[in-house]
């Protein structure tokens, strides 16, 4: 079954609120084998709505509908929706109780707008809003199925869980559909779909792969869906393992993983420890570690030089080294990671320098360009990248591309 997502709200279009709904509501319909054809965020007009809903029913299924049932005049979704399928509003006692009971509850007198809310049209099937005032309405026209509720997102979300996900997984068959996520890093879109072209080919018709770029990562989405589950799970584990066997250096985890995680249990299953050094990422790669719970176990801190004087007096850099090379140089990244680990006392030290830009570079050392070092037992080991982006970007790609060296060194 395939389902159309209509978010309603001239908010949501002039980016005052942004639209969390739509995303989150993708990803439960999913989670039970029903693939959504595409999402839209509408105006709170009459004929947007009418058009949408209209141009949904002829692609999709199911059509689920947020925003424009509150009390205001500008909430219209419920008349407008009484009108296109011609019908009536009239009042539903249970919504009329529960919003009686709200107001009462609260020593709030009932008006006659808030009267109004338990006004439904009368082709709907009332879905109870327990935790709100607008109720969810359930049509069945030409046999689709269209749910118009509040916009709001702890009452939707409550909506979906409690009442509309069971309903709605109660209608369709026996299929199932399984999603695994491949976490990549280190190699770019293209050149990684170059690599796997042939075990892509390869793949059964019920499967399909995603690539969902990130700065400076890869996740793919690797899908597929039949009458067992087990039965998909088994083969799905074969197929990642192949794809394991074609790209080991470029594999670092599995779903939600984030390499700042994989890295942390590595460190803590060898009880090595790691502490930082950053110039152009100005922390940033201390607070990507930090994020993880039982960081402590693991980090014992950083150094954010970002000035030539700090590099020398915290990190031991020489100021001759800085003289001769200048601060964006593979010597300077060398002596900022191998003084981090000295004077910290840690297995490993991470260092970066470089130019974030928008200014700063040279023909020499254009913007963009950053060296990052990481000094463990084994030595140093350091390269050079130029990352071409806006400043914010840099920083970002230069933190997992710091990241991801030390997965593979610790690997």
């Amino acid at each position: 079954m395939e389902a159309t997502i209509i978010n309603i709200g001239d908010e949501l279009l002039i980016g005052q609120v942004t639209n969390t709904n739509a995303s989150w509501m993708a990803a439960q319909l999913e989670g039970i084998n029903i693939h959504i054809r595409e999402i839209n965020t509408i105006a709170d007009s009459a004929n947007a709505i009418k058009e949408s809903v209209i141009k949904a029913m002829d692609r999709s299924d199911i059509i689920l509908i947020t925003g424009g049932l509150g009390p205001t005049k500008d909430d219209i979704t419920k008349n407008t929706l009484c009108e296109l399928f011609q019908s009536t509003l009239i009042i539903d006692p249970g919504t009329l109780q529960q919003v009686s009971n709200y107001f009462r509850s609260r020593n709030i007198p009932l008006t006659d707008i808030n009267r109004a809310q338990a006004l439904v049209p009368e082709c709907c099937t009332v879905i109870p809003n327990r935790v709100g005032t607008a109720p969810c309405m359930w049509f069945e026209i030409e046999g689709k199925i269209i749910i118009s509720m509040p916009g709001v997102p702890f009452e939707m979300k409550w909506l979906m869980s409690h009442s509309l996900l069971p309903r709605l997984q109660a209608l369709h068959g026996t299929e199932q559909i399984l999603h695994t996520t491949i976490c990549t890093c280190g190699i770019g879109e293209s050149f990684l779909a170059e690599k796997i072209e042939s075990w892509e080919s390869s793949l059964p018709s019920n499967y399909r792969l995603a690539y969902l770029p990130e700065a400076g990562q890869v996740r793919l989405r690797l899908s597929c869906h039949g009458e067992s589950l087990p039965e998909l799970q088994a083969e799905s584990e074969q197929l990642i393992a192949a794809l394991q066997q074609i790209i080991p250096e470029y594999i670092y985890g599995y779903g939600e993983e984030t390499l700042p995680e994989v890295i942390g249990k590595l460190l803590r299953a060898e009880g090595k420890s790691l502490a930082t050094a950053e110039s152009c990422t100005g922390g940033t790669i201390a607070h990507r570690i930090t994020e993880i719970p039982g960081a402590s176990d693991y980090y014992m801190g950083g150094v954010v030089s970002y000035s030539n004087a700090l590099k020398q007096l915290l990190l031991g850099v020489q100021e001759t080294t800085i003289e001769q090379h200048g601060a964006v140089s593979k010597q300077t990244a060398i002596e900022m990671a191998q003084g981090c680990r000295e004077r910290l006392h840690t297995d490993y030290a991470i260092a970066t320098t470089g130019i974030a830009g928008p200014g700063g570079g040279s023909e020499e050392k254009p913007v963009g360009t950053v060296w990052i070092a990481i000094a463990c037992e084994q030595g140093t080991f350091f390269e050079c990248y130029h990352f071409p982006t806006l400043r914010a970007q840099h920083q970002e790609r230069t933190t997992t591309q710091a990241l991801y060296n030390l997965w593979k060194i610790i690997k």
